[in-house]
């Protein structure tokens, strides 16, 4: 009759079992949770809507090509123009429908004000499509 704190006590012993309580009252929750929010989830209108026979024609916007040269030239379409007849061919491309996508294709030694000047003639003169080409790497 020791009071020895090793000694074993019916009452101090360690649980061997799973309590399953808190697991079944957790998955009952869940059970109820989804089965109100399902019917919630699928609740659609139902419409006879018309039906139409035409299919929707994709129309692909042109493409315009602006390349810069390494000495500073600007070509529209492989033809060379000057900054003011590249802002107008920029200005009646921009009133396109649909608008034609920009390709810009600039040399890797045009200095970069250059290619900065193109950009903002085609935002000022209302392209809102620009596109970068580039070579890719071969190795």
């Amino acid at each position: 009759m020791g009071m020895s704190p090793f000694a074993s006590d019916d009452d101090d012993g360690l649980m061997n079992e799973i309590n399953m309580t808190p697991l079944v009252d957790v998955m009952l929750v869940l059970l109820i949770v989804f089965m109100v929010t399902i019917p919630v989830i699928r609740h659609a209108v139902k419409i006879d809507l018309p039906h139409a026979s035409s299919q929707k024609e994709e129309t692909k916007p042109a493409q315009v090509s602006v390349s810069i040269q390494a000495d500073g030239t600007v070509l529209w379409d492989d033809k060379p123009v000057s900054s003011d007849d590249l802002r107008a061919k920029i200005a009646q491309a921009a009133q396109a429908d649909p608008q034609p996508e920009l390709h810009l294709n600039a040399d890797r030694k045009v200095a970069y004000e250059k290619v900065a000047e193109v950009m903002s003639a085609a935002q000022s003169g209302g392209l809102t499509k620009i596109g970068f080409v580039t070579q890719p790497l071969s190795h």
